[in-house]
């Protein structure tokens, strides 16, 4: 029997032995979902304190139930751990780990070189790898394939295999989750993705096979390049909009009424997440490499890092326009999360938000039923979410709307608050009030 049809037939009978690197919103749904399918799952994570929940049956992300998490520990189909050693007992292994962005702009890929190098120790004959984490064309092949296979002797596609299936979680959603949402296939070889695509139709109801791993990559950069292009021209339509004194969401609901050759994309305060924001921005870095300037990107990502700027210079005019200064001013703003209904802070506008009207001389607090806390990173201050939202709403000068929470009660808010400043349109059906402008 070879290496590949032994491989195939214990990832069939779910007889293999799986570990996941990296326990965040990515990497822990599916750890459930193969663990739910009869894998016997591994989580491997340097954070202690997501190892600990996680052994005593407890979920930290919200998109996974803490139900789900107790019946696999209990059942013994999923255990976690901070050491990387039990690797060297595992027939199969998913990489999940973040791939942000530097500061300067240049994809920061200390996470996934981290997690390939403590893979590397444990490397063995038998083993199929598909990386997750969301990166620039060729990385697979050009990063992880030496170090993994190489330098061991292993030959790919024969020894040994090596996948890239990037994630696809959307969180918060209940309609497609990991488990139902088409997973993307591509292997180093063709035998490589036919023994990922084996391990991963065992717990997972779709996977489209592509030729190679660098048209996997290509695959989801494509996606939220899409979404960040468009999200970038309605954006850059509601400045326009707002200087010809029309309203940018009557404008963008007739649009949609067509049934064919449009799709709706609404303005904001701004990108967040991990995926549309950051992205991009890999295919961009890449493109550089190769002395090619990836145009639409660069003018998408200027329009919407110019969001949480142009929110505050509205919320200014705004209250000039009241004959109030934003400086000294009490300013709330509502939401923290970077879309509604979440926990995620990653990437989110409100940051800017918040940042942005400190530095104009507000004095800011900020409200977020998910979101107790939040750091700014770069800029090193920290915030606590007021207890009292009502009572912050109506001391307030002004109230911002940066993510449109449904827990929000937004008729009390604009009938107790002195002026609120909506960039999400989450007051849009309500009517008109002479004290709430949107974006």
């Amino acid at each position: 029997m070879t290496t590949k049809t032994d491989l195939i037939k214990k990832l069939k009978d779910k007889s293999a032995e799986v570990a996941i690197l990296g326990l965040g919103y990515v990497g822990l749904p599916l750890a459930v979902v193969f663990g739910e399918a009869g894998f016997k799952v591994t989580g491997v994570d340097p954070d202690q304190r997501k190892v600990d929940a996680l052994n005593a049956g407890k979920s930290y992300i919200p998109d996974v139930k803490t139900e789900a998490v107790a019946k696999l520990v209990k059942d013994g189909k999923l255990t976690a751990t901070v050491d990387f050693a039990v690797l060297k007992e595992m027939d199969a292994v998913s990489i999940c780990v973040p791939t942000p962005l530097r500061k300067t702009g240049d994809p920061d890929m200390s996470f996934i070189i981290s997690a390939m190098d403590e893979l590397s120790k444990y490397m063995h004959k038998g083993m199929v790898v598909v990386l997750e984490s969301t990166t620039y064309p060729g990385t697979t092949r050009e990063l992880l394939l030496p170090k993994l296979g190489t330098e061991h002797g292993l030959t790919v596609g024969e020894d040994w295999f090596l996948a890239f299936s990037p994630e696809r979680v959307d969180p918060g959603r209940e309609d497609w989750t990991t488990i139902n949402t088409p997973k993307v296939m591509g292997g180093i070889t063709e035998d490589c993705g036919e023994v990922a695509t084996a391990w991963y139709e065992g717990a997972i109801k779709t996977i489209h096979r592509v030729s190679t791993a660098e048209a996997a990559e290509m695959a989801k950069l494509l996606e939220n390049t899409f979404r960040m292009i468009n999200i970038g021209m309605v954006n850059e339509l509601a400045i326009m909009c707002e200087r010809l004194g029309v309203n940018v969401w009557e404008v963008i609901d007739a649009a949609a009424t067509k049934p064919f050759g449009f799709m709706k994309f609404t303005p904001g305060p701004g990108l967040g997440g991990h995926c549309i924001p950051i992205d991009p921005l890999y295919l961009s870095w890449k493109m550089k490499s190769l002395n090619y300037n990836a145009r639409f990107i660069e003018l998408a990502s200027e329009i919407n890092t110019n969001m949480p700027r142009y929110v505050v210079s509205r919320v200014l005019e705004a209250m000039n326009d009241r004959g109030k200064t934003l400086k000294g001013s009490k300013v709330l703003v509502l939401g923290a999360a970077y879309k509604p209904d979440i926990d995620d802070v990653r990437e989110s506008p409100s940051l800017d938000v918040i940042g942005l009207l400190q530095k104009k001389g507000a004095q800011v607090e900020y409200h977020d039923p998910y979101i107790p806390h939040i750091h700014h990173e770069y800029e090193g201050w920290h915030m606590d979410s007021v207890a009292d939202m009502m009572k912050s709403v109506k001391e307030a000068d002004a109230v911002v709307v940066v993510t449109n929470h449904k827990d929000y009660d937004y008729k009390e808010i604009i009938a107790s608050a002195k002026f609120v400043f909506d960039s999400r349109n989450a007051t849009g059906k309500m009517g008109e009030f002479e004290n709430v402008e949107r974006l």
